[in-house]
């Protein structure tokens, strides 16, 4: 698990491009799961691509606090769709 802000969006940036599975806390008890693909990061947030048949939109950003936090939990599928690298 990484340790500092840094340390997550060097991870992240490692896979660009890759499908992800998101699980994020929607406060209240509620939990929201989202697919898609890990766009871009920036200095303080990375950006998602969402699967459009899925979602009414088609973005969503979060920052690296969120998953130092565990606010966010990403899965990140390699090439043949096994969860390939956790971020939690």
């Amino acid at each position: 698990m990484p340790k500092t802000l840094a340390d997550i969006k060097k991870s992240l940036d490692g896979h660009l491009g890759k499908r992800l599975h998101l699980k994020a806390n929607g406060g209240r008890k509620k939990t929201i799961e989202r697919e898609g693909i890990l766009r871009e990061t920036y200095r303080a947030v990375f950006v998602v691509d969402l699967d459009q048949e899925e979602n009414a939109f088609e973005r969503v950003s979060y920052s690296y606090t969120d998953i130092l936090t565990e606010a966010v939990e990403i899965t990140i599928f390699d090439e043949s769709g096994n969860s390939a690298f956790v971020v939690k």
